[in-house]
């Protein structure tokens, strides 16, 4: 299913399947005027992307990182000989596609790989901007003559507080601080769509995960175990975290936290933030 929104200058979209709306999830790509799309769909709409490309004129596809529900078409934006731009460490996960779980192939279905050629794509009119955390390969894109930020899954809400494993918050937290130091005035976030008042939103987010980092920091240095932390911050797993056998959870932003504080050194290790 395809729901298709008008925005100023930007056409919204929104993809679901039926498990992804009784799971509560949509997933939008953006159609700007001058013809640049950001992001694909998600492979279970894919008769419904391709028949949207066929009906518009797009000179150009960006991908802001490699998941199903961002590059779910890419093979078929790029066997039409559309150009595209992604990011460099993308190019290896859309064209060797790892398995993934079970609650993904229900929600979003699996991800055909690429494996057309790939005419490149220069965005002049869109600045990718690099936002790891959420993916190592996250990008955000950056539309100076409109003060518009494509986020990707950068934003996703405030009060987020499940994880993949090896995500970084810290990481995370800068590529926040950056996004909402453009001083954007529109912003277009893949699972919410249009965003008011994206700076405070961003600038919310960050000082958000300082907290809960802060919350965590103090159990670690308490000694207490994961789980420990799990019930007495985050009030136990999440329904997302029990249905992804723990692969997106809360105990996942837990254990990276942890995982930062024992590996990277002082400068990632638990520290009080005055929360």
């Amino acid at each position: 299913m395809v729901e298709v929104i008008q925005h100023d200058g930007v056409t919204e979209w929104r993809f679901s399947s039926l498990a992804s709306r009784l799971a509560g999830y949509t997933a939008s790509a953006f159609l700007l005027r001058d013809g640049v799309l950001v992001d694909t769909g998600i492979p279970a709409a894919s008769r419904e992307f391709e028949r949207l490309l066929s009906a518009s004129k797009i000179r150009g596809v960006l991908l802001t990182h490699h998941h199903e529900d961002h590059a779910g078409n890419v093979e078929a934006v790029a066997r039409r000989g559309l150009r595209i731009w992604m990011p460099e460490a993308t190019l290896p996960l859309v064209t060797s596609v790892a398995p993934i779980r079970g609650y993904r192939r229900w929600t979003w279905a699996s991800m055909t790989p690429l494996t057309s050629n790939v005419v490149p794509f220069e965005p002049e009119t869109l600045e990718p901007i690099a936002t790891p955390g959420h993916t190592d390969d996250h990008h955000a894109f950056w539309d100076a003559r409109t003060r518009t930020l494509y986020s990707g899954d950068l934003f996703l809400g405030v009060a987020v507080r499940i994880a993949h494993h090896g995500e970084d918050p810290w990481v995370l937290i800068d590529s926040l601080e950056r996004a909402a130091a453009l001083n954007p005035v529109r912003m277009f976030d893949s699972h919410r769509g249009l965003v008011p008042d994206p700076v405070t939103a961003l600038r919310a987010k960050a000082a958000w995960c300082r907290e809960l980092i802060a919350s965590i920091s103090a159990g670690l240095r308490r000694g207490e175990s994961d789980r420990q932390i799990l019930r007495a911050v985050m009030g136990g797993e999440s329904i997302t975290g029990l249905a992804s056998g723990g692969e997106y959870s809360r105990l996942n932003f837990i254990r990276n936290v942890r995982g930062l504080a024992a590996h990277a050194g002082p400068s990632r290790a638990p520290r009080d933030t005055g929360a």
